[in-house]
């Protein structure tokens, strides 16, 4: 954990990649923590914000591989038997978050790679019961890097915006204020797009 404060506070793009790649993985890497922050140094002039958003996107699609093929070849009863482990839990991680992931994934489909990086806790997880479906490897990764590059970019603007308006000595304050506010919205959005879709099958099946 010292080497992961260590990368937290000396951002740039290898770090940014590597705590991406962590997130996407088991590592409970808050990547509020590590994108946002690096945004908003970056609308000072000391890094590119496009170029944080690429390094972080791919980070994610890394990580997210690694869990992918994991759970593809070690199967349900290794990716538990970790999940209630001593280490597991130092990550943060148990049964009841991956069968979440796993409800997540058979409820919305393969769209769940997409639209999974956007909720929490589900987000640096569901990459496993994609990997458990065996779902397609390419459609897998290309809805990965669309909701990792979303979620990322959304983030950059969080971290662009609060430089005009915030210290830096208040920015995790701010962060942890308004990464509340952002994911209410998102997941209002998501109920709102899920009701939309629903209703939209039914109207079929009815004609």
């Amino acid at each position: 954990m010292n080497f992961i404060s260590a990368l937290l506070s000396n951002l740039n793009y290898p770090a940014i990649f590597f705590l991406m790649l962590l997130e996407s993985t088991v590592v409970p890497v808050p990547s509020e923590f590590v994108v946002t922050p690096a945004a908003y140094h970056a609308a000072g002039g000391s890094m590119n914000v496009l170029l944080i958003i690429l390094f972080a996107t791919l980070g994610a699609d890394v990580g997210a591989s690694i869990n992918y093929f994991v759970a593809k070849y070690v199967g349900r009863p290794v990716v538990y038997r970790f999940a209630n482990s001593r280490l597991g839990h130092l990550c943060l991680l148990n049964q009841e978050k991956v069968e979440r992931s796993e409800r997540y994934f058979d409820q919305h489909g393969v769209a769940a790679t997409l639209t999974g990086r956007f909720v929490p806790v589900i987000r640096h997880l569901i990459s496993i019961p994609a990997g458990l479906a065996r779902m397609n490897y390419p459609k897998f990764l290309l809805f990965t890097t669309i909701g990792a590059g979303g979620w990322h970019t959304v983030l950059a603007a969080l971290g662009w915006y609060l430089h005009a308006i915030v210290p830096e000595d208040q920015l995790n304050d701010k962060i942890v204020e308004y990464a509340e506010y952002i994911k209410i919205a998102i997941v209002a959005l998501l109920l709102v797009a899920v009701a939309y879709f629903v209703a939209r099958r039914c109207l079929r099946r009815s004609k």
